[in-house]
């Protein structure tokens, strides 16, 4: 891990660009910190760190008013990393299916997603890995958004995420509905109700698989970009009281 550039944003908090070997990544932590704080990973769909910068930031800048630190790293065949001619294909299918207005098929869903879990979950635990070697970062931590089949299969598989705060806004192969049953951990689940890219029944019986005994629904509504300004201060809440 080789930090590239730092500043400082308003708000007291600490940007400091990083990369994981090829992967880059952004790390945010309170400016003044006087013992090691939690850490928060932030999810974000495959658009490119760059593009969902805006967003990262005022995400990342909540989390340091709460005393977290904040962290993303760029996925897979996003950004300036190489592209898959196989996911590239999935997505041509997927375009071609919505434009179509007909209904998107499990083999598409598994060609877009599945790749990108199995690629991206052993890199972010890598990059936990790294983040929690540094003097100011202790734990516990938090994952954050982004797409909710690597969500799911974090919090299957990297114990050292105690709670996860999940967007339902992306398709969901077959197989992470029974991964779905094997979460414990507490979780925050965000759902546009009228998410014009998301199937509203299928994530309502994703929310019904997961195995946790604390789990909460927060339904708006609104498409897919119009998450309500205070669904973010809700999921503030449910960090601070998992993390602190």
């Amino acid at each position: 891990m080789r930090f590239t550039t730092e500043q400082r944003l308003d708000g007291d908090v600490l940007e400091r660009e990083f990369a994981l070997g090829e992967i880059p990544g952004i790390l945010w932590t309170p400016a003044s910190i006087s013992a090691p704080v939690p850490l928060i990973l932030l999810g974000h769909p495959p658009l490119g760190l760059r593009r969902m910068y805006p967003r990262l930031v005022a995400r990342a800048c909540q989390a340091a008013a709460e005393g977290f630190a904040a962290a993303a790293i760029e996925l897979p065949g996003s950004g300036d990393r190489p592209r898959w001619a196989a996911v590239e294909q999935a997505r041509v299918g997927l375009r071609r299916a919505l434009e179509a207005g007909e209904p998107v098929s499990d083999e598409i869903i598994d060609a877009l997603v599945l790749p990108l879990v199995d690629k991206a979950v052993p890199e972010s635990q890598a990059a936990l890995d790294a983040l929690l070697s540094l003097p100011e970062i202790g734990g516990p931590v938090g994952y954050s958004g982004g797409v909710i089949s690597v969500g799911i299969r974090l919090a299957v598989v990297e114990p050292r995420i105690v709670a996860a705060g999940l967007f339902a806004g992306s398709f969901v192969p077959r197989l992470m509905f029974e991964q779905a049953r094997q979460v414990t951990i507490p979780l925050h689940v965000l759902l546009q109700w009228d998410d014009e890219s998301n199937d509203r029944q299928a994530a309502l019986n994703l929310f019904d698989a997961f195995g946790s005994k604390e789990k909460t629904l927060h339904a708006n509504m609104g498409g897919h970009t119009g998450v309500p300004w205070y669904a973010g201060e809700d999921a503030g809440r449910f960090f601070a009281r998992h993390l602190r």
